[in-house]
């Protein structure tokens, strides 16, 4: 039987994360409301443990595991957010972690992994694949792969976030949401459809990289050149026959937003909010501001994904 995630899934994914992962809180910007002409809800998994949603997802994994799996440990593979939620992860619960890296990650990513533990082994995304190298080391160690989006307990726990939202706010006319390989698209569209069932779901992707807009209208897997985006997070070639049919089942549009318009929104998450959100972590803002989508008069949901922002690098952005 082909794997699947349903709402029972993310209520179960939030009673492990409880106490453990951080409630974040939802954020109001009247200067955004005027700007866009809707009533904004802003979700700030920047605030989250580890600075994005994705330590809610690897927590549940990790919690799940039997103690002969926890023991042989965990490998993961990612750009960053996901590596530093599994390192931690497996420093809160005692799963040794070994996260597969690319040589042009963040450095700001690389060493808080390190920071929290896990061993980071580093390859050549151009020359390398890191799922091959992490299939090969969970099968020397007796180890389990953790991917960043490919997982039904991955894309429970991240669905939590979307259930915390409607929780606190209620029903929504649309949810706007980051999109790289739709692990967070895919749980907080299963959420949105359970608890607000006329929300709209909106995923938003960069431009650069489409894949999964091509697949959602293609209405099956398309792979894309490595993406050259800004949004590093969203770096995504594919998604994976499990979140594509998640997003065919659940999701209403993908859109995409030009790098330009990230940093536009970025700048206004900063300056005006206050809030310190990564590039790929503005996406939905920017989908707001720039979609196709008519949201004057609506509630808008918009998930800001993680705030792990190399200063340096974005500080040049702004210039």
């Amino acid at each position: 039987m082909t794997a699947t995630v349903t709402y029972p899934d993310i209520e179960a994914a939030a009673g492990r994360i409880e106490g453990v992962a951080h409630r974040t809180p939802v954020a109001r910007s009247s200067q955004f409301d005027e700007r866009a002409g809707c009533t904004a809800y802003f979700k700030c998994e920047n605030f989250q443990r580890m600075g994005a949603f994705k330590f809610r997802g690897a927590y549940n994994t990790l919690a799940k595991l039997t103690p002969e799996q926890r023991a042989k440990g965990v490998v993961a593979f990612s750009s960053g957010n996901h590596a530093q939620a599994v390192a931690l992860a497996g420093k809160l619960l005692g799963v040794p972690a070994t996260i597969v890296m690319p040589k042009d990650a963040p450095a700001v990513k690389v060493a808080a992994t390190k920071g929290y533990g896990a061993e980071v082994i580093l390859f050549d995304r151009a020359e390398e694949s890191r799922e091959k190298i992490a299939s090969r080391l969970a099968a020397e160690r007796g180890s389990q792969v953790v991917p960043p989006f490919d997982h039904p307990d991955v894309i429970a726990g991240q669905g939590t976030c979307t259930k915390e939202l409607l929780e606190e706010v209620g029903p929504l006319d649309y949810l706007f949401v980051c999109c790289g390989g739709a692990g967070l698209l895919s749980g907080c569209a299963i959420a949105a459809s359970h608890l607000s069932p006329g929300t709209k779901v909106i995923g938003v992707e960069p431009a650069a990289g489409d894949d999964v807009q091509r697949s959602f209208r293609a209405k099956q897997v398309q792979s894309i050149a490595m993406p050259d985006t800004i949004a590093d997070g969203a770096r995504t070639q594919a998604p994976s026959e499990l979140t594509l049919s998640l997003v065919l089942k659940h999701v209403h549009d993908i859109i995409t937003v030009t790098d330009a318009q990230l940093v536009e929104s970025m700048r206004f998450l900063w300056e005006r909010m206050k809030l310190v959100v990564e590039p790929t972590g503005a996406l939905a803002t920017a989908g707001v501001l720039n979609g196709p989508f008519d949201v004057r008069g609506k509630r808008v949901g918009i998930i800001l994904s993680g705030g792990n922002a190399d200063i340096q690098v974005v500080s040049k952005l702004f210039t």
